[in-house]
């Protein structure tokens, strides 16, 4: 979640108040992720929730309506990290295979450290209202973009050969979320780092055209 702006003439009480608002979300949120991964969104309950975030049940009403509004709030968290995580990661980064590499790492480590909550994105949207699965698609497409940028950008450059954008980059998030929907498997046979250069690896080795690849040779080992 993007950490709140607090200009410099405000109130110090009021952004002190902010400040412990967005601590106190952010308690919510991570309780919330672990509990649903674990019981489900049916088995987990309000009561259950205030012990697991240690406050009490009224105290999360003033910050979500219900388990409905946590759920959205959690995914959306999620993919709110992308938006903001993903650009700055490749802001500097001109090569668009470097900067597709770049992207693809950044999508990896906000799935690292938001695992409970990739999970309850797959296994839980259903549960959300048709309102919020539109809110979660729309913003899915969006936080793709960089992906189907870089890759857009390194087809006019020659760098890669020609492919279907919306499909590569699809896949490449599919990779990303499956170090959240296998880790229990992953995690027993290779570091973080390695599932994300070989996954890294697998892409460039079937889009680089073969001008390419002797300048980008170091990220096209599969082992």
């Amino acid at each position: 979640m993007a950490s709140l702006a607090h200009p410099a003439h405000e109130d110090p009480d009021e952004a002190a108040r902010a400040v412990r608002a967005e601590r106190r979300t952010r308690q919510l949120l991570d309780a919330a992720a672990r509990l649903m991964d674990r019981d489900g969104f049916h088995g987990v309950s309000m009561q259950a929730l205030a012990a697991e975030a240690s406050v009490s049940v009224g105290l999360i009403y003033r910050y979500f309506g219900g388990k409905d509004d946590l759920l959205l709030a959690v995914i959306v968290d999620v993919l709110g990290s992308f938006a903001t995580r993903v650009p700055r990661s490749v802001a500097a980064v001109e090569d668009p295979v470097d900067r597709l590499a770049a992207s693809f790492r950044a999508y990896c480590e906000v799935i690292d450290e938001h695992r409970h909550a990739a999970v309850l994105t797959y296994r839980e949207s259903r549960t959300l209202s048709a309102a919020g699965r539109d809110k979660i698609k729309d913003l899915e497409v969006q936080t793709s973009e960089p992906l189907r940028e870089a890759i857009r950008d390194g087809m006019r450059a020659g760098a890669f050969v020609p492919v279907d954008v919306d499909l590569v980059a699809h896949d490449m998030l599919l990779m990303a979320h499956g170090w959240a929907l296998k880790h229990w498997y992953f995690e027993r046979t290779q570091s973080f780092d390695d599932y994300v250069s070989k996954q890294t690896a697998l892409v460039l080795n079937a889009i680089l055209s073969p001008g390419s690849r002797e300048q980008h040779q170091d990220k096209l080992a599969l082992q």
